[in-house]
């Protein structure tokens, strides 16, 4: 479904992925691993259109995206659920789902989606008039996340979803993760719990400094020994 060859990521001077390639299939659950600045980030930035790669290609479908537009890609069916929420905060919770759907016209199957993130995620279903801003960090994760899926996406990618949250609404979210997964939405997720993506993922990638230097099923990479000693402490 998703294909990147050789792709290389720049910030000025500072090569953050060093020609990576990878490859994730319609309706698999894909995770990256690896320590901060690995570049795990920017992978999803590239991907999504936010960050122009200086090389390499990155196709959706066999169709080039690597120099479409970020608007363009989330109407191919890309979205992005990105590190530290971004919610909109001067806005409402139904205010920020409305943005999750700006590209869409069909507002009865809009309004069915709303429904369905408000039946995931009760919680914001009682806040919907209230300002994101003023929500928890578990909330805006949640609406977030809600916000992502407005977008109908073929493709959601997750950075660090569990980042800052409580173990109890870390354990909602990935449970939230894995529904979408088995509903039929394709997933790549960043996450610095490596143990909880490895154990629920297809496939998984190991970056280090940029580059993959490791990859295979979530179970072979839980049992690998570099692995282990370097991100499951043990």
């Amino acid at each position: 479904m998703l294909r990147i060859d050789n792709l290389v990521c720049r910030y000025g001077k500072v090569e953050a992925v060093k020609g990576i390639t990878l490859a994730i299939e319609q309706g698999q659950l894909v995770a990256l691993i690896g320590a901060n600045g690995a570049g795990k980030s920017t992978t999803l930035r590239a991907i999504s259109g936010i960050l122009p790669s200086a090389s390499g290609r990155i196709t959706l479908d066999g169709q080039d995206i690597t120099k479409c537009t970020a608007r363009q890609i989330l109407g191919f069916g890309i979205a992005h659920c990105p590190e530290g929420r971004r919610v909109f905060p001067d806005m409402t919770v139904n205010e920020n789902l409305d943005m999750g759907a700006y590209l869409r016209a069909d507002r009865r199957e809009i309004e069915a989606d709303r429904d369905r993130i408000f039946a995931m995620f009760p919680r914001l279903a009682e806040r919907r008039a209230q300002v994101a801003g003023t929500l928890s960090g578990g909330e805006q994760q949640m609406l977030a996340i809600g916000r992502a899926i407005m977008s109908k996406p073929r493709l959601i990618m997750f950075d660090e979803p569990s980042l800052g949250l409580a173990p109890n609404i870390v354990e909602q979210v990935f449970s939230i993760i894995d529904e979408i997964r088995k509903a039929g939405t394709t997933v790549l997720m960043v996450e610095q719990n490596a143990y909880a993506a490895l154990d629920m993922c297809d496939h998984a990638y190991l970056l280090e400094t940029g580059s993959v230097v490791l990859s295979g099923s979530g179970r072979q990479l839980i049992n690998d020994e570099h692995v282990r000693s370097a991100y499951l402490g043990g």
